[in-house]
């Protein structure tokens, strides 16, 4: 298995401030960032009602989706000019606890109010009902806004193994290794697939993702390729990691 066999790599879990409270930089400076950094494509993954949103929860519903997808549509307005897939994500927030849903997009949110007081266990059936992935984000970080920490592995597709705050020595948040040691452990132990991503919030990128061999055509292409078993490598960049969490390389994909 050689690295550079991986030449496809993705951000999958990106913050914009349009959308999320606790970003700094625009989707349309995240996307260019991204695409300067080399990346293929990224996932715009902002917090939901549930977590930091930067968006009026008083809004009606459909008004409120709209505006929780300015921060993806600003970027894709930058990925469609210039060749970078970017594909639509948010993180939904549960008192602390946060998953990573993707293969659904803005219109669906729309025809789904639902979905804003689902239970974890309706978010995973409304999300597959749709097609669509729930990932647990970084599931041992231990922070203040987190009261305890919960695992379910019975309501997620897949774990965040790897997110590069936590490891990259870059990070000047959350940055505790044990914290994703602890995320490949549990995945390995559930037989759960592992997702790698920055979780970053402004564009001094750390170079996180999973890399495939073969350019992706879709969210939902992203989600069969992780459910399907497909080849892929994960990486903090800074640390390559094969799908189970193994140690290929300290070089960047």
């Amino acid at each position: 298995m050689r690295i550079e066999d991986y030449p496809y790599l993705y951000e999958t879990h990106l913050h914009t401030s349009q959308s999320s409270a606790c970003a700094k930089k625009t989707g349309y400076d995240m996307a260019r960032a991204a695409h300067e950094a080399g990346y293929a494509g990224i996932i715009v993954t902002d917090h939901n009602w549930g977590g930091n949103t930067s968006v009026d929860r008083s809004l009606p519903w459909r008004e409120w989706t709209k505006q929780f997808a300015e921060g993806y549509l600003d970027a894709k307005r930058y990925g469609d000019a210039h060749d970078l897939d970017v594909f639509f994500g948010y993180e939904a927030g549960y008192r602390g606890t946060e998953f990573l849903i993707y293969g659904v997009d803005p219109e669906w949110m729309a025809e789904h109010p639902e979905i804003h007081d689902a239970t974890v266990e309706e978010q995973y059936q409304l999300i597959h009902a749709a097609g669509g992935m729930v990932i647990h984000a970084h599931p041992f970080r231990e922070e203040p806004y987190i009261p305890e920490i919960r695992l379910y592995p019975e309501y997620v597709d897949g774990v965040e193994g790897v997110n590069a705050t936590h490891s990259n020595s870059r990070s000047k948040g959350h940055n505790k290794p044990e914290f994703d040691l602890r995320a490949i452990a549990y995945a390995n132990e559930h037989r759960l697939p592992m997702t790698a991503g920055s979780d970053i919030h402004n564009t001094k990128l750390f170079g996180g993702g999973v890399a495939f061999r073969r350019r992706l055509t879709s969210v939902q292409d992203y989600c069969r390729a992780i459910l399907s078993g497909e080849d892929y490598v994960l990486t903090n960049g800074e640390t390559v990691y094969d799908k189970r969490g193994g140690i290929l390389g300290k070089e960047t994909v």
